[in-house]
């Protein structure tokens, strides 16, 4: 008879654990089977660009605060009271909080099929806010349609309606991106319709931050350089000649390179000239929070297209760093979640983001450029932080279906399904 061998004393002793399973006690099976997650997890996104994107809205409503609660002893606000802007930037934040956690539950690929029908949808809008009584027009521009609790602004769609067609375009036509007239020809004409509808408002400053989203996506894309060099230089002509045709912006660029000129100092550069002094007045640290002068009914639209020049005069030369770089860190994270994404062979998904990062980081340069008297007056406002609802709201949308893509990465890292 063969002895049957003994398992050692410490493997004993563990057995005679109660509760202890060991290897003796387990079955054990040649191969496992790992089963995919179904159901994306809203536990894995990225935390630091929520933290970011909070804090930006939140320093935009302490600032929108302090640059609009003089505006009541304007006659133009006399019935508004202190914390009427206040109130309405909290509300707009908490309206576009619940779109954005709505737009967050649907997935990447039901918003590539949805694209195209956005883009109409869009034009729709921009068509519409030019119909007389309907679209809301203020100091000779029609951009806004009535709804209510708030006046929706068709440009602020059109930013985003146009990053999702321009990367749905370019998965689409992946295959024919060398061809002229089959890959950039139909963009362009598409493009062209939105400036027309833009122009006609007027709003120049939308519409050039949607052609450098459109151009930006088809580089990155993979457009043929010569195709794309070529676009940059048609669109650089196209708002050359806009501003040789119209005087009005012609004197705006007369007085952007010469502010202090007695021709434009009270006239065309009155904004800039009076957010050069906010900016000169903040020194390094500012006057302290409140204590701006130039909001005091100096600086036109203070809680708006200047917001900066505040709080340069109010935090200083630190506040305005902390702004830039935070800015900064956004667009940049925008760009590596897209890259990471067409990596992981999503293409529409990477290009969407890198789109949001390029609408993001275009405006707040451009914002940030007018302030600081480095770029032409434009009635951009500043992402996250200027006063108004429909900015914010589809600023917070694009920015959920950013974290949306993010999250669906993290869950196919992990082995699971976007």
């Amino acid at each position: 008879m063969t002895a049957v061998a003994r398992p050692p004393w410490w493997s004993r002793l563990l057995q005679a654990v109660p509760g202890r399973r060991t290897a003796d006690t387990l079955p054990v099976r040649d191969q496992v089977q790992i089963t995919p997650q179904r159901n994306t997890s809203l536990a894995g996104f990225d935390r630091a660009l929520v933290l970011v994107t909070v804090g930006l809205l939140a320093l935009g409503l302490v600032m929108v605060y302090s640059a609009s609660i003089a505006l009541p002893d304007n006659p133009k606000f006399a019935n508004y009271s202190p914390t009427y802007f206040l109130a309405r930037q909290a509300l707009f934040i908490g309206i576009g909080s619940v779109v954005a956690l709505i737009a967050l539950q649907v997935p990447v690929s039901a918003w590539e099929r949805w694209a195209p029908w956005l883009f109409v949808f869009s034009l729709a809008t921009l068509v519409l806010v030019l119909v007389p009584f309907i679209g809301k027009g203020v100091n000779g521009a029609r951009r806004w349609i009535p709804l209510g609790v708030m006046s929706f602004q068709p440009s602020e769609l059109a930013k985003l309606a146009i990053a999702m067609y321009a990367a749905s375009y370019m998965v689409r036509k992946m295959d024919v991106k060398e061809n002229f007239m089959q890959a950039v020809w139909p963009m362009a004409v598409a493009l062209a319709v939105i400036g027309l509808l833009l122009l006609a408002e007027p709003d120049m400053g939308a519409f050039l931050v949607i052609a450098m989203i459109a151009l930006g996506i088809l580089f990155l894309g993979g457009v043929n350089g010569r195709m794309f060099a070529l676009g940059v230089a048609v669109l650089a002509g196209a708002f050359a000649l806009m501003i040789i045709l119209s005087p009005w912006r012609a004197q705006r660029i007369f007085a952007y390179l010469d502010p202090w000129n007695p021709l434009y100092a009270q006239g065309k550069a009155y904004q800039l000239t009076h957010s050069l002094i906010a900016f000169g007045r903040g020194e390094i640290f500012g006057q302290g929070l409140g204590a701006s002068v130039e909001k005091l009914h100096y600086l036109p639209e203070a809680h708006t297209d200047f917001l900066l020049a505040v709080i340069g005069e109010e935090l200083g030369f630190v506040g305005v760093a902390t702004v830039i770089v935070l800015f900064f860190w956004l667009t940049r994270r925008l760009f590596a979640i897209g890259r990471q994404a067409i990596a992981l062979d999503r293409v529409f998904a990477g290009l969407l983001c890198q789109g949001i990062g390029i609408w993001v980081g275009t405006q707040a340069f451009i914002n940030m450029g007018v302030n600081l008297g480095v770029l032409p007056t434009k009635g951009l406002t500043l992402p996250l932080m200027s006063y108004g609802g429909s900015a914010i709201l589809m600023n917070l949308v694009a920015l959920a279906l950013v974290v949306r893509v993010d999250i669906e990465n993290r869950a196919l890292m992990r082995g699971g399904r976007a």
